[in-house]
This record gives C-alpha cells, sequence and structure tokens, in this order.
C-alpha cells in the first residue's frame, strides 16, 4: 500500500484536517505527492507571477493557516503536459473519495464543478480547495 514520504507528511500537515483526512484516504489506493499545502506571501506571489495562481497574496486558500487548500499530483508526476488525462483522472478519484467522506472540495480542472475540464480557461490540475473549511 502507498504512503506517503516525509516531504508529503510534512507539507500535508500544514493543511486544514479534513484535506488531511482525505489524502491519507486517497494515498492508500491512489500513489501521489503532496506539492504544496501552506503558502507564505514569497511563494504565493512567486507562483501568481509564473502563472500558477490567480491570487496574489493573501488572497489564496495556500495563503490560510492551516491551508484550505492543497496541491497534489498523482507519483510518479506524469509529464506536465502530455499527462493531462494522468492528472485529470487522479483528480476525478480524488473528487469520489471526497464525496464518500462527505468532504466538499473544489478541483482546480473543474473551477465550476460541472464535471468538465474541457470548459475551464485555467486548468490547475494538482488543485484541490475545500467548499465548507
Amino acid at each position: 500500500m502507498p504512503s506517503f514520504g516525509k516531504s508529503s507528511t510534512q507539507r500535508l500537515a500544514t493543511c486544514h484536517p479534513d484535506l488531511q483526512r482525505l489524502f491519507e484516504e486517497v494515498v492508500k489506493i491512489f500513489d501521489c505527492t503532496i506539492l504544496t499545502g501552506h503558502r507564505g506571501e514569497v511563494d504565493q506571489n512567486r507562483a501568481f507571477d509564473q502563472g500558477r495562481s490567480k491570487l496574489r497574496w493573501p488572497n489564496g486558500n495556500h495563503n490560510r493557516l492551516p491551508s484550505t487548500a492543497v496541491d497534489v499530483a498523482p507519483y510518479p508526476i506524469p509529464d506536465w503536459t502530455k499527462g493531462v488525462l494522468d492528472f485529470a483522472m487522479f483528480g476525478g478519484y480524488v473528487l469520489g473519495v471526497a464525496a464518500n467522506m462527505g468532504i466538499k472540495i473544489r478541483y482546480g480542472g473543474d473551477w465550476n464543478g460541472n464535471k468538465r475540464i474541457s470548459d475551464e480557461n485555467f486548468k490547475d490540475l494538482v488543485h484541490f480547495e475545500l467548499l465548507e473549511p
């Protein structure tokens, strides 16, 4: 059974307990790595400047402590440009586990929640955030 390594465990520990519970369940079946939990000012503004976030500090869900957003990728991490379907499959799996656990989340591949990634202008395929922290 997969489990998180030291870095993923430390990053996940900066997140809201519901996100911790969710991804501790997800990793049992679908190996994954925690890329980012809480982001400080420098990291958030860098993510914005690089086009990886639409928000500057302190307006992102990653900026709360505990963080109400987390970036998670399947492991091993697929090619960022060719692996879109791999990220989307992982996102769908996470959405299903969250629904079964009663945890309401939004997926960065489907911001409007209509279960389609094709209609999104900004795809953040590793982003998951709580809707009701």
